[in-house]
């Protein structure tokens, strides 16, 4: 049966290669971006939430098979804290009601191996507490201390603790909706191209993220992941992050973390 799947960061990597997946087998996608998607928005402010929940809402007619929360940044500024946090907690709590009224309901967000780096606490804390100013002055104090990558890890720890705190809720796993996250590691997409390019960033990209298991990833890799992730035979998995990573995660943690 045709399903309807909100996805966010359509334009490229991950979310096209996803809405490509889905479209194919028949599922109606309603694409959000900042440009060339069925709702041009900026998740990265609160006009531009607002927004891409409204039209998704106006385009579902109320009603959503599953939203798959793709869109992110990894610049090394306070955006990431912006778009990878606020931006997805804010499109999967306006779209939740609309998911409510499906039959087999599925939401899910990309995170990433990021997520077990090194983070800055005063910037998870208050993106945890939903404080996006005090999220956003933390932000800018760890640029300016120049430890502006762990804008991004932080961002995509913050997101996988609120995942797996509200998977359980009356409003998540009461309403029968599933809420689980893919983690990447190295992705061959646009966004990661300057890194490949530039040998110095390619070395410590490779100590930070090792991935013994067939090395970096295509987009199209991810997107199968959460292709199962979202679909109706997925009925008890929540609050799941799981590494599709080529065993990055395995390689950096203890065996006893699990």
């Amino acid at each position: 049966m045709a399903r309807t799947i909100a996805v966010s960061g359509t334009a490229s990597g991950i979310g096209a290669a996803l809405a490509a997946l889905l479209r194919d087998q028949g599922d109606t996608v309603i694409g959000i971006d900042l440009r060339d998607a069925d709702v041009c928005a900026d998740l990265g402010g609160p006009e531009g939430r607002s927004r891409a929940v409204a039209e998704v809402l106006d385009r579902a007619g109320g009603t959503l098979d599953g939203v798959v929360a793709c869109a992110g940044v990894s610049d090394f500024t306070p955006l990431p804290v912006k778009v990878n946090y606020f931006g997805v907690v804010a499109l999967l709590d306006g779209l939740r009601p609309a998911l409510a009224r499906a039959q087999a309901p599925r939401a899910a967000v990309v995170g990433s191996i990021a997520g077990t780096h090194p983070v800055d606490d005063a910037i998870v804390r208050a993106c945890l507490d939903g404080d996006e100013p005090a999220a956003l002055l933390a932000a800018e104090r760890v640029v300016e201390a120049g430890a502006g990558n762990q804008t991004y890890s932080s961002s995509k720890s913050a997101i996988a603790q609120w995942l797996r705190r509200v998977c359980t809720t009356p409003e998540w796993a009461g309403a029968g909706i599933p809420l689980n996250a893919i983690a990447p590691g190295v992705v061959r997409t646009a966004m990661t191209e300057p890194l490949f390019a530039d040998a110095d960033m390619l070395k410590i990209m490779n100590e930070a993220v090792p991935m013994p298991l067939h090395g970096y990833a295509d987009a199209n890799v991810i997107a199968e992941a959460l292709r199962w992730l979202i679909s109706p035979a997925n009925t008890h998995m929540t609050g799941q992050v799981i590494y599709v990573d080529g065993g990055a995660e395995a390689s950096l943690r203890d065996p006893s973390v699990f």
